[in-house]
């Protein structure tokens, strides 16, 4: 790998850039909470070539709205629930406008 692709992962939000200790600190919380969350499956990190739980900025951003909720009150295995079921509706959402696009798409008449 070239100093050029290594600088290109920078933008990606799926590469595994941040230590369990940097996204602790990002958001303002514990390497515990961190674990809780990879415990309940919201999120799994990477591991490094040594063991070590590398996160992406994708999943700090899931982590950040888990810490929202939480702070709210909201027990950790219920914040993992909602946020799975508003990524499910998110999706589900996304899908029916790409079906309606396709449909409205195909049939020209359908808008007359």
């Amino acid at each position: 790998m070239t100093a050029d692709d290594s600088f290109g992962r920078l933008d990606d939000d799926d590469y595994p850039a941040y230590t369990m200790g940097r996204a602790a600190e990002m958001l303002g919380t514990s390497p515990g909470f961190l674990r809780a969350l990879g415990e309940a499956r919201l999120i799994t990190p990477l591991r490094s070539e040594g063991g070590h739980r590398r996160y992406s900025r994708y999943q700090l951003r899931i982590a950040a709205r888990a810490r929202e909720l939480v702070d709210q009150g909201t027990a950790i295995e219920a914040a993992c629930r909602i946020i799975i079921l508003e990524d499910q509706l998110e999706e589900a959402q996304r899908l029916n406008a790409a079906y309606r696009r396709t449909a409205g798409s195909s049939n020209p008449s359908a808008g007359a």
